[in-house]
């Protein structure tokens, strides 16, 4: 093969393989990364809940820019509470991040970016989680969730069993793709040499082809011009010349080309059928991550009702409260006006709102998100077993309520800080960290709801035109 054929067919074949990895093997990363997120977020809402560590009370007012791994250094007992709370923060944050802002392109994920996001992925061992571990950060959450895990309840201890299980295979997964990534990123550098270097109209083809130095000396010549900030890789500039010059350079060639081929692997792929029930329970998966935060909030609130009526301490007060408790008569109904705000018609009106029944159907829709929609869970095998279309009207109806529920726990949050007289403002409990995660939850458990509608669609208007799912 030509030296300037050869030059050509490898450009063509990296960027062939460079928008591949734009159209779906960026997007398998970035899903990992959001399995690996929603794993490490039920944990540490575990660890929070069971105060094992100390949230980072800074964490919402730090902004993300950039990748960067938490630190790993030791630290004593007394300290780790605090500590391990501010790395797990800062490790979700860097998977939010990641998830939510970050780009994900072939042109963004250099081999720099690459380094960064392995550091993080190797933060915790997640597949070697033990209290006997060598890294600092890894010992102490394995002994903290050993800690956690003392007289657990079946569903949480499966939830937990279950988000340990999965951000190690996610790990393990990512790691493997960043592999394969940064091989080709050695590939797609020495392309863009081609391309803007040997390509340029001051390169001499016939000078370059004198001897390897010749060659050499030609590309220190223009890459500087050609290829802007872009460093000198003088071991990849080596692998230049050698596809260009060795004595065995037909061999290297085909090997290369072989290596850069999208086009085979895609036709020999095997045709997969998707599993669309198993997709739209997918939603119900995300939806069971939600309990451990519901719980939190329910505690909040409650804490939050009771600072309120301490307000209203006086004599009679007193009386009434503990004529009641004596006599185990119901607290009598507190109704609290508050401001729902719809964010879609950007309105807002006034809401009377039983606080005791709210919290009721609050507790009683914490325990169906951890019946129903957690695998292995009774609730979620019983919904498994109904028809797609029932499933559906039962994803519809759980996204709708945690919508409403959403703006009424808005609302509440925003009614206590308000309420309660200035003395008392400092001591209300806010749930602004928890509400974002919920949301998150719904988001993404109405984007895999979304994805499953569009597919179903699809199929159905590719089976009317006589498509078959195996040409889709």
């Amino acid at each position: 093969m030509e030296e300037n054929n050869f030059s050509q067919a490898v450009i063509d074949a990296v960027d062939a393989k460079a928008d591949w990895y734009d159209r779906e093997g960026l997007p398998a990363i970035l899903e990992n990364y959001r399995l690996l997120h929603t794993c490490v977020r039920n944990i540490f809402e575990f660890l929070s809940k069971k105060a094992i560590i100390t949230p980072d009370p800074y964490k919402l007012d730090k902004k993300i820019s950039d990748i960067n791994a938490p630190e790993d250094t030791p630290f004593t007992e007394n300290e780790r509470a605090l500590t391990m709370g501010m790395r797990l923060s800062d490790y979700e944050s860097n998977l939010d991040f990641l998830c939510n802002y970050y780009k994900f392109s072939i042109s963004n994920l250099n081999i720099a970016a690459i380094k960064k996001l392995v550091a993080l992925n190797n933060a915790f061992s997640w597949a070697s989680l033990t209290p006997n571990s060598p890294k600092a950060n890894t010992r102490a959450l394995a002994e903290m969730i050993l800690r956690g895990r003392q007289n657990l309840d079946g569903i949480t201890n499966s939830m937990i069993t279950d988000s340990l299980s999965k951000a190690s295979h996610a790990t393990k997964a990512i790691n493997e793709q960043l592999k394969e990534l940064t091989d080709f990123q050695r590939e797609y550098y020495k392309g863009q040499v081609r391309k803007n270097v040997m390509g340029h109209p001051h390169y001499s083809l016939s000078d370059a082809s004198a001897s390897p130095s010749a060659e050499l000396s030609q590309i220190k010549k223009i890459f500087p011009s050609a290829m802007g900030k872009m460093p000198f890789y003088n071991e990849l500039i080596d692998e230049i010349i050698q596809e260009d010059t060795a004595e065995n350079r037909a061999e290297i060639q085909t090997a290369l080309l072989k290596k850069l081929n999208v086009a085979k692997e895609e036709n020999n792929r095997k045709v997969v059928k998707v599993d669309t029930k198993d997709m739209i329970m997918g939603a119900l998966r995300v939806l069971g991550a939600m309990p451990p935060q519901l719980e939190a909030v329910q505690q909040k609130l409650a804490e939050n009702h009771e600072l309120l009526e301490s307000e209203h301490n006086s004599l009679m007060d007193k009386f009434k409260r503990a004529l009641r408790k004596a006599f185990n008569i119901p607290e009598k109904p507190h109704f609290y006006q508050i401001l729902i705000s719809d964010p879609i018609t950007d309105t807002k009106r006034r809401e009377k709102l039983n606080f005791q029944q709210f919290m009721t159907e609050l507790a009683t829709r914490t325990r169906r998100f951890a019946t129903a929609c957690v695998k292995g869970a009774p609730g979620y095998e019983k919904v498994q077993s109904l028809p797609e279309e029932k499933i559906l009207e039962f994803v519809n109806a759980q996204l709708a309520e945690s919508n409403k529920m959403l703006k009424t726990l808005q609302g509440l949050d925003d009614f206590f800080k308000q309420a309660v007289e200035a003395d008392n403002k400092g001591k209300v409990k806010g749930i602004k960290m928890e509400l974002t995660s919920i949301k998150n939850n719904v988001v993404k458990a109405n984007q895999v709801r979304a994805e499953y509608q569009a597919y179903v669609e699809e199929a159905e208007q590719m089976k009317k035109l006589g498509i078959s799912s195996n040409e889709m």
